[in-house]
């Protein structure tokens, strides 16, 4: 989500229409296997539909947050809105994240994202301007809600019902802090993005400074279904390696040796959040006048283990 990660930078930090509830620092703990600064939403202990995937190195997984939109609001204990109003972030060139109905909303089991060609220009209010937006947006995230480092991260999701080229979906992790520096220092994880040019292939990458996108991305994670059924898509996430893996198989698999001065697991060695976006496509998926009016992510479930 590279375009879009560094816009969301100032976003998370201003941009809720929501009361933030209660958090705790999660213990660091041989069990925990945490680091100081994750967080952990305030609500029920989570179980992860009673999943406890195995651990690469053997042992199990302990579930550490889950939503499954299963209610008619968005939960304000996990979850951030982003919206254009607060944030003064755009969504691309001439669109507008809102926080509405139209663009997010849990309805029948699910969270959905929408993105949509206006049919006439919308009023998109900043917090020291407006102006006229072409394109709107839905992107919601677990900042400042839950953060965690390491661990497996797992998104069950059905891509927007679209071929043609206009769409951008993604699933993915950004920083809490900057600890490294802005984007791509701090690193970025995107656990699967979609575009509807391309819409056979669901790509994970690994985004950060020094990085060779031939190896960072997994050019060949074919998903011919992709925007037709619904797919688990997960990362899991070690101190040396991020192992991608759709509908339960390894599709790639990526080390990293960050540009100097970083060392041994930086940056990647802090907590990150959970971000889902969609959004309309730019560049080489911008647009046509064939691109549906409104492009929908639909997300079944969250669950993260650590």
């Amino acid at each position: 989500m590279t375009r879009f990660g560094v816009w969301f930078v100032g976003a998370v930090a201003t941009g809720s229409v929501m009361v933030l509830a209660s958090v705790g620092t999660v213990p660091s703990s041989a069990s925990q296997a945490g680091v100081p600064g994750d967080r952990l939403a305030a609500a029920v202990v989570p179980t992860c539909g009673g999943e406890r995937p195995v651990r690469p190195g053997g042992g199990t997984y302990a579930c550490s947050f889950e939503d499954d939109f299963n209610g008619t609001t968005l939960d304000q204990r996990k979850w951030l809105v982003q919206d254009t109003a607060l944030s003064g972030i755009r969504a691309g060139r001439a669109g507008c994240y809102l926080n509405r109905p139209a663009n997010v909303l849990v309805a029948n089991g699910n969270l959905l994202l929408a993105s949509r060609v206006e049919a006439r220009p919308v009023l998109c209010k900043m917090p020291f301007g407006r102006f006229y937006a072409t394109s709107t947006a839905g992107t919601v995230t677990s900042s400042t809600r839950f953060t965690q480092t390491y661990g497996r991260f797992e998104f069950r999701a059905r891509l927007p019902w679209t071929k043609v080229a206009g769409s951008h979906s993604a699933l993915w992790l950004y920083p809490q802090d900057h600890t490294y520096g802005r984007w791509p220092y701090s690193g970025e994880i995107d656990v699967a993005e979609w575009f509807s040019a391309a819409a056979s292939k669901v790509y994970p990458s690994v985004h950060y400074a020094g990085e060779n996108r031939k190896l960072s991305s997994g050019y060949n994670c074919t998903m011919p279904t992709a925007s037709t059924a619904y797919h688990r898509y997960a990362v899991e996430w070690t101190p040396t390696t991020m192992r991608f893996l759709y509908d339960g198989q390894v599709c790639h698999i990526h080390s990293w040796v960050a540009a100097s001065p970083m060392v041994g697991s930086r940056p990647f060695d802090r907590p990150f959040y959970l971000v889902m976006t969609q959004v309309i496509g730019q560049g080489w998926n911008a647009k046509t006048a064939k691109t549906p009016a409104v492009s929908v992510l639909q997300v079944d479930w969250v669950r993260v283990w650590r």
